[in-house]
């Protein structure tokens, strides 16, 4: 399993910012290893955050995301000690889901 994203909320006057950073390698299976063979694809397909199990962002990815994502967003509502969670897909039918508390 993939590494803990790291996931930070914060509401301000109605507004919560949501700030994600991913571990993922993200290959796009376009480029070689050392010996010349393809590398193959592995790359997030799909992200999901929720704000107390209420869908607020539903993304698809593809190859061309870069190693590592960082995902920024804003939605309305949210209050300090509310949950977010984000989850994502990858091709590879590998998956992660982490939660934080909004601050």
């Amino acid at each position: 399993m993939a590494n803990p994203m790291r996931i930070r909320a914060a509401a301000k006057e109605g507004v919560t910012e949501v700030r994600v950073l991913m571990s993922h390698v993200m290959e796009t299976g376009q480029r070689k290893d050392s010996s010349g063979a393809a590398i193959p694809a592995h790359f997030i397909t799909e992200l999901v955050a929720k704000h107390n199990d209420k869908v607020v962002l539903n993304a698809q990815f593809g190859p061309s995301v870069s190693t590592n994502p960082y995902l920024a967003f804003k939605f309305n509502g949210g209050a300090k000690g509310d949950k977010v969670t984000v989850s994502w897909t990858d091709n590879k039918g590998e998956s992660r889901t982490d939660e934080v508390q909004v601050a």
